[in-house]
Order: structure tokens, then sequence, then C-alpha cells
């Protein structure tokens, strides 16, 4: 259903590759309530990914950046501005990359060069953002800067790896960098902790069918969907969430405020009868 919440408003999603990505999905969301913009990923993924398809239903311009590379970004914001006849209401940043976890190193194992590139990619590239749209003045007011994060940025979670760290710091970069953004212009900078959910990344790593499954069983609600993920995005954008900044929201059907639930522990109990047997 289209309310014309993004209507005349413009914005740059990063990390579209597939239809299971969540980018994709609040890129779609996004068109269909009114909004223009430039999608965005690294020329690599360009190439292996469906984007021109993505790019052709949204009639939106795909600008091909490195996010770790500040000439890219200068040139992406600076594209995108031209493109789209203005000033930047919304930006997505949906990217998350680590060697270790393609190469199933364990954590207390990892080599630690894959580390700083997986930090530099998944979350030094989301200041790297701000920095480059602070400096252009690409911003407009009020307007409303997001990144996708996951619980175990605060808790553990065995087989997430080095992808925790990076999103801890995903996290706390949007805390530093949403404070000056929003003194100087009023900005926004939040962060999304989505439940797990079966994206191409997500899918990589060791154990998410488990993850999955399990935090299905705990949440209230059950694990919240990609596209429940590009309505809660698009609200964000929206002008109804103005006064949301510097905060981690978990948009994970309860997960993150359930101890255990019925369902796990009745599984259990049926464990240790069985086991009795």
């Amino acid at each position: 259903m289209s309310n014309n919440l993004l209507a005349g408003k413009r914005g740059i999603i990063f990390g579209a590759l597939d239809e299971n990505s969540i980018a994709w999905k609040v890129a779609l969301e996004a068109k269909k309530q009114g909004a223009s913009f430039t999608l965005t990923n690294a020329p690599v993924a360009l190439r292996l990914g469906a984007i021109k398809k993505l790019g052709e239903e949204c009639n939106a311009t795909i600008i091909p950046a490195d996010a770790t590379n500040m000439e890219d970004l200068e040139k992406l914001m600076t594209q995108s501005v031209e493109i789209l006849g203005g000033k930047i209401d919304f930006i997505l940043h949906s990217i998350g990359m680590s060697i270790n976890v393609r190469k199933s190193f364990p954590y207390t194992e990892l080599s630690h060069d894959n580390f700083l590139k997986a930090m530099d990619i998944s979350a030094l590239s989301f200041h790297r953002v701000m920095q480059v749209a602070r400096k252009l003045d690409a911003l407009n007011e009020h307007a409303s800067v997001l990144a996708l994060s996951y619980i175990a940025a605060q808790r553990a979670f065995p087989g997430y790896n080095d992808m925790a760290d990076n999103k801890a710091a995903l996290e706390s970069i949007a805390r530093s960098f949403g404070y000056y953004l929003g003194k100087e212009k009023k900005i926004r900078v939040n962060t999304i902790s989505q439940s797990p959910t079966m994206t191409t990344a997500g899918s990589g790593i060791k154990g998410f069918d488990k993850f999955f499954i399990y935090a299905d069983k705990v949440s209230p609600l059950g694990n919240a969907s990609a596209e429940d993920c590009a309505n809660y995005c698009v609200m964000m954008f929206s002008d109804f969430t103005r006064m949301v900044t510097m905060q981690n929201l978990f948009h994970d059907g309860g997960f993150s405020y359930t101890g255990v639930s019925e369902e796990i522990l009745n599984s259990l109990v049926a464990d240790d009868d069985s086991a009795s047997a």
C-alpha cells in the first residue's frame, strides 16, 4: 500500500545485490512511497549481482562506488545530487563483508589482516559516507541516515565471527556521528538491528540457518522479514521519525527482549524425556 510517505524525497541506497537483499526490498518500497534515489555498490558486486534489473524497475541510476574509497564516495554524492536535482534526504548503508567468515576461520584464530579489511568495509565505510556527505554539504536538513546491524553487536553469537565486532563499531559510529549531524543540521543517524534474514550475505555465516530457526522460535512475533525491514526503513526515512536519532533500533519480533520462549523450553523437556525413556 502506498501512502506517499517519501513523496519528493531523494536518497542513496547502498548494497542492493539481488532480490534477497534487504537493500533491494528497501529500494522497491521507497519507490512505491514516492522517493527518487540512486543505487550504488562496489564495482565487483555490480558485476556479480542483478542490480541493473532493480535500477530499471525503480527508474534509478546505478553509480559504482567502493565505499572504502573517499574519491569514489565524493563522485557518488556529487553525481547523486546532480541526477536527483537536489540534496539528499535519506541514505541506507547496507554493507557488510568478512573474509574470515567466507574462509571459515574460527574467531579465536582469525586473520587480523582480514579483520581490518572487514572493519573498513562493514563499519568504517559508514563513517566515510557521512564524512563525505558532510564535507560536500550533500544532505538536507532533517535527513535520515540508516545502517543495518545485528544483535551480535551486543551479545555473543558463536559463528558470527568478526562481523559482531564490525557491527558493534558500526553502532558506535552512528551514535558518535549522529551527535554532530544532529547539532549541525537536525540530521538523524540510526542503526536497525534486524532479525536473521536469509540474504546472500547472511546465509554465508556458519550456522546461520540455526540462528534463523532459533530466533524465530524465541521471538513472540517471529522473525521480521526483509519486506518488514524495508517498511521500517521507509518509516525511518519519513518525517514521522524526525526526533529519533543515535539509536540502535531492534526490529526482530521481540527477540532482543525475550529471555526464553515456551517453545524452546518445551523442546528441551521433550529431549530430556526422550533421553530418559
